[in-house]
Formats: C-alpha cells, structure tokens, sequence
C-alpha cells in the first residue's frame, strides 16, 4: 500500500560486411555447410527451461513473503491473548461537516452516529442484549459506580449539557464482561470538565472507582495509545481484588468520552483490555 521501472537496452549498429570476391563465393557455395539448427533448437529449449524454473522460483518466493505467518506451513505461531475484532472503519459522514480534529472543526464536535463509533464485539463474544451498541439511559451508566456516588454523578451531568449515551457490551468465551459508554456532550468544555472530575487527583477514599473497587493503579502502558488528540486514562484494580478483578479506562476525544471497563474472574488479563482501549480510542479520534 511499488512502481516498477523499465529501462531500455540499445541495439548495436549492424556492421559493414564486405562482399566475397567471386571465386571465394563460389568455393564457400561448393563446400558443404554442417546445420546449425539442431544446436540453436537446443540452445533455445535449455533457455526457456531456465526461465521457466526462475518464474516459478520468483513467484513461490513471493508468494511465500505476501503470506501471512501463519500460513506458512512450519511458521505457525501461537495467539498473543488478542481478541479477534470485525475491520474497523470509521462511519461516514453527513454531507458539509467534518472529523473531529480537522482544520474547520474547532469544537471537535463529533458529527456521526455516536452509535457507529462504539467498538464492534469480537469474534466469539455474546453480546449483552441491554447493550446491543444502542442508546441507553443514564442508569446505564450509573450502574457502573458505587452506589454512594451515583446521585452526584447525576447531577454533575445533567448540568454538564449531556446530550446522548449509547453502549455496547460483551462476555468472551475467557469469561471477561466488556462494557463500553460514549457520553457525547453539548461541547468539548463540558466533556473534558467531567473527564477531569472523573479522574481528579484525591485520596482513594474520595475518588470514584467501579462498583465493588476500593483502590486502583494507573495502567501506563495503555495509557501510551498514540492517538493524536485523544487522552486515555487507564487503571487496574491491584491485589489483593477479591474473587474477580477490574479494569477500566477513560478516553477523552473533543465533545465524546468513552468508559471502557473490563471484569474478569481470577484477574482481568491485560491483551485484551489494552486493544480494546487502543481500538477505541482509534474510533474516536
């Protein structure tokens, strides 16, 4: 996602070869000249042999290096603990307006469907059918907090211009329950203020943390996801986390915040709660 140049060989001039006397002439025609066309016939069946063996050999050669590595046969290898997500592609867009991060687009509004922006199931996953990449309430959202904090989270909302929630969420096979919320609000100002609120820097007694929480880590490496424009804050609950451990992350991206959290029995893994925000947050900006 190779130009092939073609460069042209010269022709040398024909040479100048001076006419036979008579007498040679006649000698040459008197003496009977061996065939030379069984060695040329030969000659040219040996050179297309050649050529024919070199374009099989190129072509295999590149076939081979076209090929993913795992479908080569002895090269196979074996899965990373990532999740195998639909292609990706970004929705399009209604006619006259912009990305979110475009020159033009100052308020890095997000104009599609907040719906077509939320990540895909990946294979194998049953889909929770509350959450189905649809619209959702608030309560939706809430359920997500300890209960003590869910009223001022309420509040801080319905003043902050909310316009739309919409969610998706899985189970994969591993046992891990996925859930994604895009909170797109009236602006960006309204979007990173509640971003900030969310991830303010206080005690762990006072900060809001996923139902069932009570201290986090701060998950650098997927808070790395290079995404210009887009902010990731990610955590993870430490040990000891009781039966089953939570990860989640928020992605601020103009006028749109993501809440992606992860729950897993025995531990949360980390592949694929960090392909998911990386996926996400590529979604988003």
């Amino acid at each position: 996602m190779t130009e092939q140049t073609q460069t042209e060989t010269s022709v040398p001039a024909r040479e100048t070869v001076e006419p036979a006397s008579a007498p040679q002439a006649a000698a040459a025609s008197a003496k009977p000249g061996k065939s030379r066309g069984p060695l040329l016939r030969g000659i040219a069946r040996w050179t297309a042999a050649v050529l024919v063996c070199g374009a099989v050999g190129t072509g295999t050669a590149m076939g081979i290096t076209a090929m993913e590595r795992t479908d080569v046969p002895g090269l196979a290898t074996e899965s990373d603990g990532r999740w195998a997500y639909p292609k990706l592609a970004l929705p399009a867009l209604p006619e006259g307006v912009l990305r979110p991060f475009t020159d033009g687009n100052e308020g890095e509004i997000h104009h599609a469907d907040l719906r077509e922006l939320l990540l895909p199931a990946p294979a194998g996953a049953t889909v929770d059918p509350e959450l189905d990449g649809g619209w959702v309430g608030l309560d939706s959202y809430l359920a997500l907090m300890k209960e003590k904090d869910r009223g001022e989270v309420k509040e801080e909302l319905a003043d902050s211009a909310l316009r739309h929630v919409a969610a998706r969420g899985w189970t994969t096979p591993d046992g891990t329950t996925t859930r994604i919320h895009l909170l797109r609000f009236a602006s960006v100002a309204f979007s990173e203020a509640y971003k900030d609120e969310s991830v303010r820097e206080v005690s762990a007694q006072l900060r809001r943390l996923p139902d069932g929480v009570e201290s986090e880590e701060i998950d650098l490496e997927a808070q790395g996801v290079d995404v210009p424009y887009v902010s990731v804050y990610a955590y993870e609950e430490p040990r000891p986390y009781g039966p089953e451990q939570t990860r989640w992350a928020y992605i601020q991206a103009g006028d749109t915040l993501a809440v992606v959290t992860q729950t897993r029995k025995d531990g949360a893994l980390t592949v694929p709660f960090r392909q998911t925000v990386a996926l996400q947050a590529q979604l988003l900006g």
